[in-house]
């Protein structure tokens, strides 16, 4: 009773302000029915500096309260990686907290609505029991290249789609999502993040945009942000720009290359989606040729706000402006003045929010920092809060509560994870070991990996059997799935690193080994060795050199595999396949085909990198495009019992798609397509 009372009390007082602040006149800004470009003016006019600067503030959840989004005139809050309500939050306890910070915005004086924000990469992977799906990574993987009739090109949309909706379904508007960098350099402890080595690809799969925001209709102005409904989100393009080439993969560090190099490999993905509507563009905390990007003038204001004409608003990341001075926060009043001039728009600083607020007032009352500077800010945050619709629906209910987590979701996330493995080894054509039969005497299943398996969600690492303050107890590990999988009468042994004697006496039928790397995200992912996590390298060797093997590696990147492929039967890259695991056993014992092709080069040894295709020499193990393609067993008894095709073997297929990257023009091309922006 006491929330209708809120409720109602709220609608209350904001008739009130509606009638006080016009003097018992019509005030535009409140009128769905006007334009936005209009309603963003009106508004604008009637704001003070500290309201502005305000809007240009986001806070992390654990410094909001409704106090401070009243007096602050806070515009956003955020959901630091694994902050949430509570240890296992449900979607109704997400709802009521971020109300609760609502509540504050919409009390101040103009009741500006605040807009939340949280990393939702693969998935709502902050959240208890939201379905994860495979990293960008693996989705890179499903993208098929030259004429595979098996690609799936709305599959990245629908995840898009479905993220969109269990996020809307804690209350949530905004997703720092999607990250498109282009990984040059496995070492970078955020491949995974990246789609592929080749900008194509990445490209491509900015479509993912298109299922979080929606798709805009055909005479929509290309360019401007685009939200398209209660169970849409705005999305964010990440980490603007370059982030995935720095020197030897070190996070957040510098990019060294051209403007072509710049502008034919890191910025396409970019253009596109400006193109498809996105709402914001995160900065990244790398630098170009020793220029902090957060700092970036010329990227910018210059090219992003120039030449792509990006519409919405410019956000930074974590702490972002802090690191524009070495040491960090060391000379923080020119700091924020160099982001602010650059072209930032909203500035994430999470706690020390009085500091950042007071140094911006003082640089504006200076006029070190232009008003025009903040109201070009101001007014894009105010377009993408009107063009989402936060005004006429600031606050969240429970009416997408069941989304999360549902069968269709997680069905859907098996289906991505089967689409992604990319099968690199697989016998020889007249002795395929895969597909796995399911009935067996006795088959052995090991690794590191197996029984516990670790991935990375958005800046944090959780496992498939949940980790404390991100559970997620629905996921399956591969044990599980293998168990499930095969027939009632095989018996099922899992040792984690079994010894020479063991295997031996046991005899097994073959054995699945599953080894990849340690839990690890951002900085702590960055290595020179990209070895195997021990005992890995042990466990393949002794296991496939006394039984049939077939291997599975999850990593978010190649590893070393190359002392180890000559005993190992069949090798299967499966990523960070997220919760629903059984999209492995899926393709191993045949339900379904294997068809993704490696979205990045599979190196023999650390020492050939940086290598990405169309270098020379390029001699890698697996190149860029290769994956074997196989058959279910269903396919493969059908064609073998029909008449014309008695005889056939299984068809197994090698493709290796060899590309040149295009040129600074295939850019520049795109941009013809911007002529109707405004």
């Amino acid at each position: 009773m006491s929330k209708v009372v809120w409720i109602v009390g709220i609608l209350l007082w904001m008739c009130c302000v509606w009638v006080c602040n016009g003097q018992g006149e019509y005030v535009l800004y409140k009128d769905p029915n006007q334009k936005v470009s209009d309603r963003v003016v009106d508004l604008l006019g009637r704001m003070t500096l500290e309201e502005k600067i305000g809007q240009m503030v986001q806070i992390d959840r654990s410094v909001a309260t409704i106090n401070v989004m009243r007096d602050y005139f806070i515009g956003s809050v955020l959901s630091g990686g694994g902050s949430s309500p509570l240890p296992q939050a449900t979607a109704q306890n997400w709802v009521d907290m971020i109300n609760e910070y609502q509540k504050g915005a919409l009390v101040s004086r103009l009741g500006i609505p605040m807009i939340y924000g949280i990393d939702a990469v693969h998935g709502h992977n902050n959240v208890y029991n939201a379905t994860i799906f495979p990293h960008n990574v693996g989705l890179g993987a499903t993208r098929q290249v030259l004429l595979i009739n098996t690609w799936d090109p709305d599959l990245v949309k629908r995840i898009g789609a479905a993220t969109a909706v269990e996020v809307r379904a804690t209350g949530i508007p905004y997703t720092f999502a999607p990250c498109i960098a282009v990984c040059r350099d496995p070492s970078w402890g955020r491949c995974y993040e990246s789609y592929s080595e080749d900008h194509k690809v990445v490209e491509d799969m900015t479509d993912v945009i298109l299922g979080l925001q929606g798709e805009p209709p055909s005479n929509y102005n290309h360019g401007v942000p685009f939200i398209g409904g209660r169970d849409k989100v705005a999305a964010c393009a990440k980490h603007y720009v370059g982030d995935g080439g720095t020197t030897r993969g070190v996070n957040e560090n510098n990019t060294v290359t051209d403007l072509h190099g710049l502008l034919s490999i890191h910025m396409p993905a970019y253009a596109d989606a400006i193109y498809k509507g996105v709402s914001t563009v995160m900065v990244s905390y790398s630098s170009w040729n020793g220029e902090k990007m957060h700092a970036n003038t010329e990227l910018i204001t210059g090219y992003l706000k120039g030449t792509l004409r990006f519409k919405g608003f410019v956000i930074s990341d974590w702490q972002g402006v802090d690191k524009i001075s070495s040491p960090p926060h060391s000379n923080y009043t020119a700091s924020v003045r160099a982001a602010i001039q650059a072209g930032i728009d909203m500035v994430m600083v999470p706690f020390n929010f009085n500091e950042f607020i007071n140094d911006l007032l003082s640089l504006v009352k200076s006029k070190a920092i232009p008003i025009t500077r903040i109201d070009d800010a101001v007014s894009r945050i105010l377009l993408v809060k009107f063009t989402m619709g936060l005004f006429e629906n600031p606050l969240a209910d429970y009416s997408f509560s069941n989304e999360l987590g549902s069968q269709a979701h997680r069905d859907l996330a098996r289906e991505a994870v089967r689409k992604s493995l990319v099968l690199l080894k697989n016998g020889n054509k007249t002795n395929p070991m895969l597909p796995l039969p399911r009935k067996a005497s006795k088959i052995l299943v090991a690794g590191t990996h197996a029984d516990n398996l670790g991935y990375q969600c958005g800046g944090w690492t959780i496992t498939w059997q949940g980790l404390s303050g991100n559970k997620n107890t629905r996921g399956t590990t591969i044990l599980g799935a293998i168990q499930s999988a095969v027939d009632q009468s095989t018996e099922v042994v899992f040792s984690q690193n079994p010894g020479a004697e063991f295997i031996k006496s046991n005899n097994f039928s073959y054995a699945i080994i599953a080894v990849g790397e340690p839990p690890y995200a951002e900085t702590a992912g960055d290595s020179d060795k990209l070895t195997m996590m021990d005992p890995g390298p042990a466990i393949v060797t002794s296991t496939c050199q006394a039984v049939k093997c077939v291997v599975v590696v999850v990593s978010g990147r190649p590893l070393v595999m190359e002392p180890y492929v000559a005993s190992i039967e069949a090798l299967v890259a499966a990523w960070l396949p997220g919760t629903e695991g059984q999209g492995i056993t899926d393709a191993l014992f045949g339900d379904h085909g294997f068809s993704g092709k490696l979205p990045v080069t599979w190196f023999r040894n650390t020492e050939q990198l940086p290598m990405s295709y169309g270098d020379s020499p390029y001699d890698p193990l697996f190149a860029y495009g290769s994956g074997l393609e196989t058959e279910s067993v269903a396919s493969i008894v059908a064609r073998s019992t029909s008449a014309s095709a008695a005889s056939t073997k299984p068809c197994l297929v090698t493709v290796l798609c060899l590309f040149l990257f295009p040129s600074l023009s295939r850019v520049f091309q795109k941009m013809k397509s911007y002529k109707s922006l405004e």
